[in-house]
Order: structure tokens, then sequence, then C-alpha cells
């Protein structure tokens, strides 16, 4: 074992809160927050509530749709694009849209959650529609163009490292020999990887797709290790990836999920490889984002729902019977149990809740609550006065700005800029969205969820202070988000008794059904007679298109 992955496991097991634990309250008087977005207290109500009270009114629909995150909203869209509108739609918070929601300071828009969507591919034609309808695609002289003004402008990308911003996240500046050697090395692994054709977004159903789960079935630091790549900058940075979109790191994900991360979008470029670098530049490998993040999207699914929404809503019970199904859920400005009856309920609720209020629950359901481990996430958002000083010289100010740690207490993911895409002139106020990825320790859980937001706060202004000395004297007021299970991580259990179980029933299954109204390809989708559960837990990671999917196909 490397002192890098002793770090990182000494780190887990003494508990990551040991940074939000161990900061001061040191911030200037004058800065102001909250914590804000997520209700916490809602989310621990079948912790607390002793015993559900006889509901206090009943109301009949044809569907219920438990969970109004991607999936939910996406199933509610596929519904309605089939004239289906006797349908409900619950909802926990008071706002759809789960990971991918927004709020605003001093009147600027910016994320909470999700803070963009990569440009999909074919793979994913059920989002390019999707797409297609908001106007951010269409047809161009037979060829297909996405909206320049929703494209992420440049700079896109930069990295605080050696005590300068350099372009790009990969480290390069003045890197030795041997570290650009092993960059090339990993390059040829993932190329040889995506020939195979089994890794794409949303995760294909496939032959292919299952061997290569198989072949990866190791912790993805195992998998290096195995192939001879210990260089400290590249596990630096193949960490920094896996937690980004994964919330834990290479000692935690499987080396399918360190693979798909590349193979299933633009491939690893190395430094110097042209063909690699014009690989990855290639249009369609462009990122769609908003200030507000992927709440523009959320939020358009949202808008058609109308009277069928009803946020504030527990949900408690879910009981299929042969009649028919029973969905009991808490209405928690009235603090009474609403009951629904409906001919079915499309579950789109996280594993871990689904398992806990659907009754009689399947097997199928309980293995996969079982087996799935989450990763809790922290999402600040610093509003600044003006724009910030960088320390050093070297790249100019971009949309995603990354600073370069390693050991205890660097799971910070950086930062976006929610003012980026605006057409102003010159830099000025804004609001950096400043995400924290702090992997699936419990420890880490109950450290975000009790450490006070002045503790929270100076940990963050401490971390950007790394990189922008001043930034204590331009915030001006410091918004928390806590997610406590924000999301499912792939982590190789999960991938070969949940992920491949799956691919395998689908095959079979899918062979004897046609092609869906949509015409798209059937997908599987779990389910019983009355229930079809949709949540991209089903897929062992949290990404749009995976839950995009996922709704769409349960509601057809």
């Amino acid at each position: 074992m490397n002192a890098y992955e002793r770090e990182r496991r000494s780190l887990l097991a003494a508990g990551l809160a040991t940074g939000l634990l161990g900061a001061g309250c040191k911030s200037a008087p004058s800065i102001t927050g909250q914590f804000t977005g997520m209700s916490v207290e809602r989310g621990h109500v079948l912790r607390t509530l002793p015993t559900a009270s006889a509901p206090t009114l009943t109301r009949r629909v044809h569907t219920v749709i438990a969970g109004g995150g991607v999936a939910g909203l996406s199933a509610a869209r596929a519904l309605r694009l089939q004239g289906m509108d006797d349908f409900a739609l619950l909802e926990l918070e008071d706002e759809t849209g789960g990971n991918a929601r927004a709020s605003n300071l001093a009147g600027m828009q910016h994320p909470i959650g999700a803070h963009y969507l990569p440009v999909p591919g074919d793979a994913a034609p059920q989002v390019q529609d999707f797409l297609e309808e908001l106007g951010l695609r269409q047809r161009v002289a037979g060829r297909w163009q996405y909206d320049e003004r929703h494209l992420c402008h440049s700079p896109q990308e930069r990295l605080f490292f050696n005590g300068a911003w350099q372009e790009g996240l990969l480290p390069t500046a003045g890197v030795e020999l041997a570290t650009l050697a092993q960059y090339a090395r990993f390059a040829q692994l993932v190329e040889q990887w995506r020939k195979t054709g089994g890794f794409e977004i949303p995760r294909p159903e496939t032959v292919a797709a299952e061997q290569n789960i198989a072949a990866l079935a190791m912790p993805f630091v195992a998998y290096l290790e195995a192939q001879g790549l210990d260089d400290p900058h590249l596990r630096w940075y193949l960490d920094y990836c896996c937690r980004d979109d994964y919330g834990a790191g290479i000692d935690t994900v499987s080396a399918w999920a360190g693979i798909h991360y590349f193979a299933a979008r633009h491939g690893f470029a190395a430094p110097g490889d042209k063909a690699h670098e014009a690989e990855r530049d290639r249009p369609r490998d462009g990122v769609l984002t908003w200030p507000e993040g992927n709440a523009y999207l959320t939020r358009a699914l949202g808008k058609a729902l109308g009277d069928r929404l009803h946020a504030g809503r527990v949900v408690l019970r879910i009981v299929e019977e042969k009649s028919g199904v029973t969905i009991d859920t808490l209405n928690v400005s009235t603090q009474t149990t609403e009951r629904w009856q409906a001919q079915r309920c499309i579950v789109a609720l996280p594993v871990f809740i689904a398992a806990r209020v659907v009754g009689n629950a399947p097997d199928f359901l309980r293995h996969a609550a079982q087996h799935t481990t989450y990763s809790s996430w922290m999402v600040a958002n610093v509003h600044i006065n003006a724009a910030l000083q960088d320390t050093g010289s070297g790249a100019a100010a971009a949309w995603d700005n990354v600073i370069y740690q390693s050991g205890p207490g660097s799971e910070g993911l950086g930062y976006v800029d929610a003012m980026h895409q605006s057409t102003r002139t010159a830099p000025g106020p804004s609001v950096l969205t400043y995400y924290r990825a702090l992997g699936t320790s419990l420890d880490a859980r109950r450290a975000l969820l009790s450490t006070p937001w002045s503790q929270q706060c100076e940990h963050v202004l401490g971390e950007l202070a790394m990189a922008h000395p001043d930034i204590r004297e331009r915030a001006v007021q410091v918004n928390i988000t806590r997610y406590g299970h924000a999301m499912a991580v792939p982590t190789p259990e999960f991938m070969n008794k949940i992920a491949l179980q799956a691919n395998r029933i689908s095959r079979e299954q899918l062979l004897k059904k046609e092609r869906s109204v949509f015409n798209y390809a059937p997908r599987f989708t779990p389910q019983t007679q009355r229930l079809r559960f949709a949540h991209s837990d089903w897929s062992g990671y949290s990404v749009f298109e995976e839950a995009f999917t996922r709704g769409l196909h349960s509601a057809l």
C-alpha cells in the first residue's frame, strides 16, 4: 500500500469529519448565511414518526408517481406524451428536481446540486429528444446543432496546482516525464476498453457491457495497482474524477466506474497526444450548463404538472394489492395523513427509502437496498461582491475551478462560477458554487448534519483562500446545502450483485417485448404487477441521463 492509499484509508477510518469539526468560526461578522435547499427533518420523518395516523382524506387516481427528482419528472412527461393525464406526483420538498434544483443570491441564479449536462450521444435518444423539445437541439442543413448560448463558454476548466493556475484539470505544470508516461499508459487502457463498445451513457444492456462489468469487478485502485499506475498526480486526478461523478474515490468505486467515466465520454487525452485531444474536442463532447445548473431542465419538466404536483408530501407507505395500490403520505403543512388509491405506482424514490416504505418489499428491492452504498455531499454557494484576486499567475478565471489537494480533509471539488455564462464584459459580483464529496463514511455523514453552519462556512472559505486570498473580504453570504444520501456509489459489490444481475434479466425479458410508442429500444425496469421502480440508484450512479431514461421507460 503506497502513501496515497494510506492517506485515503486513514481519512475514511478516522472520519472525514475532521476538516469540518476542527474548523474555527473565523469568518468575518458581516458574512451571513444558513443551511438551505434540503429539509433534513422531512427526510428523517420515517425514522421519528411513531405511527401514521388514520388518513383524513382519500384521493383516487390512475397512477401515482412517488418522488419528484429527475426520474419522477421524466415519468410524468412520458405519461403526458402518451395522453395520460390521470396521475399525481408526490414530492418530499416544496420544489421538484431532487439533486438538480437551484436557488438565488442577490438576484443571481445558482445550482444547489447538479450543474451541467454533457451533450448526449446517440446512446441517449430519449435525452436528445427532450433537448430538442426545449429548443436546445435542432437540425440545421441536415446536421444536429446545439444552441451555443447554452453550451459552456470558454475557458471551461482550470486547476490551482503548484501555486499557480493552469488550464485543464489534469496536473501538467512541471510534472516529470514518468508522470507523463503514466498519463499515456492510462490513455491507452481507456481506448482499449472504449473499443469494446460496452461503455455508453445511459449504461447499455448488452453482452459487451455485462462482460466489462465482470472483467472490472474490483476497486479502481486495485486495477490501477495491477497496471502499475501509481503516479500520485494521475491518481489524484482519477480520484477527483470519481468523487466528482460518483461521490467517492478510487478506493471505493469499482474499476468499471473508473474506466466508464472516460470510455463512455471523450476518452482520456494524454498531454501531447494530438489524436486523443482532437477526439476529446469534437463538438459532440460539449457541455450544456446554465446559471441555475440542471434546474433549468427540471424546472422545464415541472412546469406542465399543474395541480398534479403535490409537494411537501412524505411517502409513508406503499402497499400493492390485487385491485390496486394504496399510498399513504404525510402532508407536511397540515401534519395529517392522506391516502391515495391508484391502479399503479411508479416508485421514483432512492432504493433505501423504497425498501422502507414498500410493504412486503419484493426480494429484488430488498437485495438492492442491502447492496447500495451512498455518498454524502455538501454544496456551498458563496455570494461575492466583486471579482476575486488569484494567487499567482496563469490561466484566467474559468467556469470550473479546482484546487489541487491531497491527504486528510481534501474532499473539495472546487467551484463553478454562476455568472460564467453571462454576457457582461468585465468580471464582477457573482455566486461561486463550491462542492465537497464526503464519501461513504458514516462519521462524515453525521458530521455533515451536526456541524454548525459557521464551522462549515469557515472550512469552505479556508479552502478557497488557498487560491483567492481576498475571499473573506469579498464574501457576503454563504448558503450551505447538505445531502446525507446524495447518490448511490457504483461499488464493486453493487455492480456485481445488482447491475450485472439486471443485465442478465433484461436480455431475457426484452426479447419478448415490442418497441414502445416512443420508438425507443426497450429497457429493463425493475417491477412487480403494479409497481415500477425508477431511480438512478438502479444504475448504481447518479447522472441525469440515467435517471431520465429510467423514469421514461417506467411509464411506458
